[in-house]
Parts: C-alpha cells; sequence; structure tokens
C-alpha cells in the first residue's frame, strides 16, 4: 500500500501536460462515467475515482522545452525542487529557446555561458543543433584553404607555435611566397571546392613591411577576382592597413583571441589582450568581416574557454567567424607535453558556441585531423558549419582531401557557397536578426 501511494505521489509531480488519465476496470464494465457526475465526486468510495498507469508515466516523454509551463500557478503539482533535481529544462535548453525565438543578443554574462556550458552533454549537442537549424541551411558547409605565405622567424612568444623565433623546432623561416605560388594554390583550392581562400604570415604586425604588405593586397585582389572569399591573418593591424586591405576586398580578417583574458599571460607575452581586440575594432570599422575563435588544450581551465566565448559573444557584433581549434602540440615549443584534447571537449565548446553566437560561422580548425569521421559528425551536430581543407594548416598537418570528400557524401554535407555581402550588415537589433534567420530557411 505505501508503494502505491508513492507511485501515486511521484505521477503527480511527473505528470507531463497531456497526460489522459484510465479509468479503473470498475467503472469502465458499468458505464462510460460522464465526468460530470461520479467523477466529479471527491468521495473516496467512488468506484470510478482515476490513478495514474504507472506504465504511461514510465513511457510518455517530456514535451519540448519551449511548450512546457512551469508556473505554480498554473500547475499546483509543480515543484521547483522536482524540476532543479531532473536538472530539466537545462539552461543550454533555456537559451537555445531564446536564441530561436529572440535572436542573436551581446549582453551574455559570463555566468549564463558557464551554466549553458555545463549543461548535460547529449542536451547541450541537441539544442546546439536546434539553434544551428534555426539560423543556417543545416546541411551547408563552408570549405576554406589556409596557406601560411611568409612561414617562421616570428619575434612572438606564443606558446604553441613553432614559428616562433624562440624555440627550436623544425619550421624554418621563409621570405614571403611568390605571386605564382600564391595565385596558383588558390586556383587549386578553388577546384578542390574551397570558398574562402586565408593568407597567413608570421608576423607580430605588419609596420614597417609596406612592400610585402602592399604585394598581399594584389593577392587579395587577384584572388578576390577568382570568385572566392578572401581572408588573411597578417597579426596586428593599424586603421589605415585594414581600410586598405577593405579596398583591395578582403572579405574577412582573422585575428584570434585565443583564451581567457585571465589565462592569456601564461601563452603569450608580447602582445596584450586588448592589442587584439583593437585589431579586431579597426577590422569592424573597416567593414571587413570579423574571424575570431581560439585554442583550447592550452592548459587552461574550462572557466577560460567560457571567458573566451564570453568575450566573443559580448563584442559589439559577433564574429562572422569563429574558429575553434585544438591545439596540436609541435615537439619544441613550451606545451609540446600538453595532453591532446578529447572530443567531448570539442563538442561542447561548439555547441556552446552556437547557442551563444547563433549566426555565425563555427569552424572545426585545428586538431580536426585527430578526430574520426563519427567525431567530426558529432561536431557538425553541434553546429560547427565550415572546416579548413588542404594538406596543412599554415605548419600543422590537415586531413586528407580525399577522406573530406567521402565525409561529405557520407554525411549528406553539401558545401557552402562563397558569401560576398558580410562584413557590410551590422545584424544587431533583434528586427534584423530576424529578417536574416527568415532569410535562411
Amino acid at each position: 500500500m505505501a508503494l502505491r501511494q508513492a507511485i501515486r505521489r511521484r505521477g503527480a509531480f511527473l505528470r507531463p501536460a497531456f497526460w489522459k488519465p484510465r479509468f479503473s476496470a470498475s467503472c469502465a464494465s458499468v458505464s462510460p462515467c460522464s465526468a460530470s457526475s461520479c467523477c466529479s465526486s471527491a468521495s473516496s468510495s467512488c468506484s470510478a475515482r482515476t490513478e495514474p498507469s504507472s506504465f504511461m508515466m514510465a513511457s510518455n516523454s517530456f514535451p519540448a522545452a519551449s511548450t512546457l509551463d512551469t508556473n505554480p500557478e498554473h500547475n499546483p503539482n509543480h515543484s521547483d525542487a522536482t524540476a532543479s533535481s531532473l536538472g530539466w529544462p537545462s539552461p543550454a535548453a533555456t537559451a537555445a529557446d531564446r536564441a530561436v525565438k529572440e535572436g542573436a543578443r551581446n549582453d551574455w554574462s559570463r555566468e549564463e555561458i558557464q551554466a549553458i556550458y555545463d549543461s548535460p552533454l547529449l542536451d547541450l549537442i541537441y539544442h546546439g543543433a536546434q539553434v544551428h537549424r534555426h539560423a543556417h541551411k543545416f546541411r551547408e558547409v563552408q570549405q576554406c584553404t589556409l596557406l601560411s605565405i611568409k612561414t617562421g622567424g616570428c619575434s612572438e612568444d606564443c606558446a604553441y607555435c613553432p614559428q616562433s623565433s624562440r624555440y627550436k623546432t623544425d619550421v624554418k623561416a621563409q621570405k614571403l611566397l611568390s605571386p605564382d605560388v600564391v595565385l596558383e594554390a588558390a586556383r587549386k583550392a578553388k577546384e578542390a571546392g574551397s570558398t574562402r581562400f586565408c593568407m597567413g604570415t608570421a608576423w607580430r604586425d605588419s609596420i614597417g613591411r609596406k612592400t610585402n604588405f602592399n604585394q598581399i593586397l594584389e593577392y587579395v585582389k587577384e584572388i578576390r577576382g577568382m570568385g572566392m572569399e578572401v581572408c588573411c591573418t597578417l597579426g596586428m593591424l593599424e586603421k589605415q592597413q585594414a581600410e586598405a586591405l577593405k579596398e583591395a576586398g578582403l572579405t574577412a580578417y582573422n585575428h584570434n583571441l585565443d583564451t581567457s583574458r585571465e589565462y592569456y599571460p601564461k601563452i603569450i607575452t608580447t602582445r596584450t589582450y586588448d592589442e587584439r581586440l583593437q585589431t579586431l575594432q579597426f577590422v569592424r570599422d573597416a567593414g571587413i568581416s570579423v574571424c575570431s575563435g581560439g585554442i583550447i588544450g592550452l592548459g587552461e581551465a574550462a572557466e577560460d574557454r567560457v571567458g573566451l566565448l564570453h568575450t566573443l559573444a559580448t563584442l559589439p557584433q559577433h564574429p562572422e567567424s569563429v574558429p575553434i581549434n585544438a591545439l596540436l602540440a609541435v615537439k619544441g615549443t613550451p606545451l609540446e607535453n600538453q595532453k591532446p584534447v578529447e572530443i567531448w571537449e570539442m563538442v561542447r565548446m561548439i555547441a556552446t558556441a552556437r547557442i551563444v553566437m547563433p549566426k555565425s560561422m563555427v569552424r572545426l580548425s585545428a586538431g580536426r585531423v585527430r578526430f574520426s569521421v563519427p567525431e567530426q559528425a558529432l561536431c557538425f551536430m553541434a553546429g560547427a558549419n565550415s572546416i579548413f581543407t588542404g594538406e596543412k594548416l599554415l605548419t600543422t598537418p590537415n586531413n586528407d582531401f580525399n577522406a573530406d570528400q567521402e565525409m561529405f557524401k557520407l554525411l549528406g554535407l553539401i558545401p557552402k557557397a562563397p558569401n560576398f555581402d558580410q562584413g557590410t550588415c551590422s545584424c544587431n537589433s533583434e528586427e534584423e536578426h530576424s529578417e536574416h534567420v527568415v532569410a535562411a530557411q
């Protein structure tokens, strides 16, 4: 008897809104029971008194979080303590519903993003996918190619980078690649399906490099003329340089924040966090799309990953692209012995980024070479919609081209066409964002 009463009490807490009572056998065998007479009686002796089915309680699934009415005034059986103990709805569910209904926002608190990041992993993946399907054509994945056009000899001390002149690695300093080499690489990238061509230099900044910088401006013009998006990562920029790149036709500029503001000094001392943010401001002001993300696996804590996402998600405009890199430790660098990033860490980072920055391209970047096709599929499910293709990412190995094509075929992914309108629309307001979301369906 005590067990039966406990089941009844439990059923009252867990009963979803669409639950329908079943009648007892004694009532059903006598009459259909109108519910206007005996079933409305409060008498405990009524033979038609309803009771929950233990099978129904065990098998009925909960409705979507967005349809849940958790107002105690509307549902006297609801208990905040009960919902909390079940971990439902999760912060990821709540944030995803709001992103779908209201669009992008730039007023995230760090605590909100931490709660999303800490949500149960499968729930986080599901709601990352929910936002992704609302804001993007979910089968489309952008293919980008990254070429190091000036390798090695960098004066900075980034602890993860084999191109630093301070570390003894196998990377040797080289001069700026010639036009023939760069343009041929761009043509091959386009033939292989890439719609964005990125050029990187191992520079702290471009000051005093006028000749090389002007040569890069010519590369930008030529590659844009091929019908490709063009991206550069040349270190810190001055306002005039950003404007010159825009005039040449640059689509996007990459300048990663790498990690949280708090952990940053443990990775880099030759450039400040604020200097990085200043470069992003010059890029935005020039009308160039911002590409900015970071690296996980540097020895940082989960709070630092959240801190990185918080900084990106509270910029005046969300970055057009958010690369999520997993460290590929290189012998000779201070981080050569770092433990490889696990797929669950990558998926959690991608799904959180997708929920807090719904319209951004979330790029599965460095470190992808370590992940199997099923593991990469989880990343795409969670919200990633861009990858780097080609033999190398600057100086580290990348996935095989043919393997990527097989993966696209297996997962039903399709290449994303280039977008030459980016950088001209801030899409800050909810109204603007909603218009663009509708256009994406």
